[in-house]
């Protein structure tokens, strides 16, 4: 069976790394911008390693100029994704990537991305929310930039504040500042963590940014103290096995821990991470997780609801989705 069908919940996607290829090339016809070396011979975006994935994705949104290429870019996520049952998507956005950073730019940008959300939310049934991203291998201060848009912008569509990029670039503690200024503002917050750097990663980003979720984090299996603290602060992590698996992350999907945590008492979620780039979506994401760990429609069914207990939203947006994921009569 398929379970395209299923209503889901998914909070880990990056909006930029959620662009079809065809979108991309699209946009780079347009533009007289040369970006084919990204692609392989299928169409598909080709990299080698997590680091070569990386400049690959920073290539493609090269593409992206102008609010207008991000209100055509939300409308088309956003339209692939519903055909897969998604009811709500949060995505990490940064504006590195909306206008270099600039506030007055990223509000341009942030109201094109707004205006194709309502849009899709009234013709596709599907809710989107933003978190807005610093990239940590631009640097802790190219974070702060990043953590005032959030501030700046916190409201109806901007839900969160998260950081994304290279994982092993400096230590959590280094990013402390933007963390904080996102928390003095009242807003939610997660981080990539535990994908690359193991235990002692997760640990430090718990303890020094005080996020409520964690991006991946399927390092913290190998820490039976550190799986304790993190059911004990009811910390959710954000999943991606498809990801994880493609980028070698784990040695396959037989070998991918989501079990053993959600078994030890971890509140565990799955998402997409960046779709295309990893040939996934979530109804190839609920296939695998069947065939090859026998998760079926009640394992689904809870995970949605842990996952939109976990979401960013305000509490009206919450009870709207809820009613989406109620099976049918």
């Amino acid at each position: 069976m398929s379970f395209r069908s299923i209503p889901k919940v998914e909070l880990h996607t990056h909006l930029e790394g959620c662009a079809p290829p065809a979108f991309i090339r699209g946009l780079a016809k347009e533009k007289n911008i040369d970006i084919s070396g990204i692609f392989d011979a299928n169409g598909g975006y080709a990299f080698r390693d997590f680091d070569h994935f990386l400049q690959i994705y920073e290539a493609a949104c090269t593409t992206l100029q102008s609010p207008e290429d991000f209100r055509r870019l939300t409308m088309a996520v956003l339209e692939e994704t519903a055909a897969h049952g998604v009811v709500y998507m949060e995505t990490f956005v940064s504006p590195d990537f909306c206008g270099g950073g600039d506030l007055a730019a990223w509000k341009d940008y942030l109201a094109a991305m707004v205006d194709a959300a309502d849009e899709a939310e009234a013709k596709l049934g599907i809710t989107l929310k933003g978190i807005v991203t610093g990239i940590r291998h631009f640097g802790p201060e190219a974070c702060k930039p990043a953590a005032k848009c959030a501030v700046e912008t916190f409201g109806d569509f901007v839900t969160g504040y998260g950081m994304a990029g290279g994982e092993m670039a400096g230590r959590p503690a280094d990013y402390a500042y933007s963390f904080d200024m996102a928390r003095e503002a009242g807003i939610p917050s997660t981080c990539h963590a535990g994908e690359w750097g193991g235990p002692s990663m997760i640990a430090e980003t718990i303890r020094h940014l005080g996020v409520t979720r964690i991006g991946h984090g399927i390092g913290a299996i190998d820490d039976r103290a550190l799986l304790d603290e993190i059911i004990e602060k009811e910390i959710v992590l954000e999943v991606c096995p498809g990801s994880n698996v493609v980028l070698k992350a784990v040695g396959g999907w037989d070998a991918h821990p989501i079990v053993k945590l959600r078994d030890a008492g971890v509140k565990v979620t799955v998402s997409t991470d960046d779709p295309p780039f990893f040939h996934t979506t979530m109804t190839a994401e609920y296939d695998m997780l069947n065939r090859t760990f026998g998760w079926g429609e009640d394992d689904f069914r809870a995970m949605n609801e842990t996952a939109l207990a976990a979401a960013f939203c305000d509490e009206d947006t919450r009870a709207r989705v809820a009613k989406r994921l109620e099976p049918a009569q």
